[in-house]
């Protein structure tokens, strides 16, 4: 396979969308699973566009890295409260918004999709459309900015972003709660996600061991420490300087070298099933995020795929694969809903984007 073709200018990405037969768009590469088939490489595309601190909004092209927009606002004492993955690695904007994903920080403030406000995409005539805007107030028309996240490009090729931010907690804290069995750490969980603490992440990083991160006021923070360990059993340590920490899960840096790993929407009831399939076939390290509601699973890169995809039909759920060579994992073909069917033939007539994306399980569609 040849390599992708650079493009720095948004004319660039519209001449090629019109002069070659199939266009999947990379960034900066950081998920190798979605991004080995690229024909197209817009990391060239990248700057902020507009700026508005006192408005909180921020506009910046596709291909710019979100580290570039993250250290921009904290100048401002911002940031982007969903929590994009794989900063530090060179995840661009664009592709933080077709892959969907947000980080642990979504249990507090919600996901991508809640902060995103307007969007500029190539669509599959070549020409430019646009969604949304670039003010928080903006409730005209058809929502077409969330419509592109989780899409995987495929309804169109983004050129420029528009998120809405919020002030940056002044400190934070974890606790790292460590129970005598699983059940007794998921309980735990259940009883932080529905209390009135309001954490601004609730990880169940392994079996029996519970992530909770605290950030407000330095002010406030050791009482609301207190407040959560109270609610808690098992043995609990504090963690003030925890940027590394949320570091690695953000990175997942957890991850071995040689795996997959896989995003999976799950309830937190089904993390005790979860966990007696997954002990059984051998799975990798995982970890549940979001509340429990995020599964992020590692599979042995040699190791065939058929019993995850076995696993994840059993209970009904499919998986994005992030990270992967694709070798040992089953790809389906598109297969959309009939809603996904009618805006495909509308942003995509001829069908340039539509590719098969790096989802298995029983509902494969973006």
């Amino acid at each position: 396979m040849s390599d992708p073709i650079d493009v720095g200018t948004a004319d660039e990405l519209r001449g090629l969308v019109r002069g070659i037969p199939e266009v999947r768009v990379a960034g900066g590469g950081t998920k190798t699973a979605l991004s080995r088939s690229a024909t197209v490489r817009v990391a060239g595309l990248r700057g902020i566009v507009e700026y508005e601190p006192s408005e909180y909004t921020i506009t910046a092209l596709a291909g710019t890295p979100v580290r570039d927009i993250a250290a921009v606002l904290a100048e401002h004492g911002q940031f982007l409260p969903f929590d994009p993955p794989l900063v530090d690695a060179g995840s661009t904007l664009g592709g933080t918004i077709a892959s969907g994903l947000s980080g642990s920080g979504r249990f507090r403030y919600g996901g991508i999709r809640d902060f995103l406000l307007g969007v500029r995409l190539v669509n599959g005539d070549g020409d430019i459309v646009r969604g949304g805007g670039r003010v928080v107030k903006n409730a005209a028309g058809f929502d077409i900015p969330r419509l592109t996240v989780g899409s995987l490009g495929c309804f169109g090729a983004l050129i420029e972003a528009t998120f809405k931010v919020f002030p940056r907690p002044e400190s934070y804290a974890t606790l790292i709660a460590r129970s005598a069995s699983m059940d007794e750490a998921i309980e735990n969980l259940q009883r932080i996600a529905h209390s009135a603490e309001e954490p601004a992440c609730l990880d169940l990083v392994d079996r029996s061991t519970l992530h909770i991160r605290i950030g407000g006021m330095a002010s406030a923070l050791s009482h609301r420490v207190e407040r959560v360990r109270r609610l808690l059993r098992g043995t609990v340590d504090v963690v003030v300087s925890d940027d590394g920490l949320w570091s690695e899960s953000r990175e997942f840096a957890w991850v071995p070298p040689g795996h997959h790993l896989a995003k999976v929407p799950i309830t937190t009831s089904q993390i005790g099933a979860l966990e007696s399939e997954w002990e059984s076939v051998g799975a990798g390290p995982r970890r549940y995020a979001a509340g429990g509601h995020v599964l992020w699973l590692a599979w042995p890169g040699g190791r065939p795929w058929d019993a995850v995809d076995r696993v994840l039909r059993s209970f009904g759920r499919s998986a994005l694969v992030v990270f992967g060579d694709g070798k040992t994992v089953q790809h389906g073909v598109w297969n959309p809903t009939p809603f996904a069917q009618r805006l495909a033939r509308v942003f995509d007539p001829n069908g340039v984007f539509r590719l098969a994306p790096a989802r298995t399980g029983p509902t494969d569609h973006p």
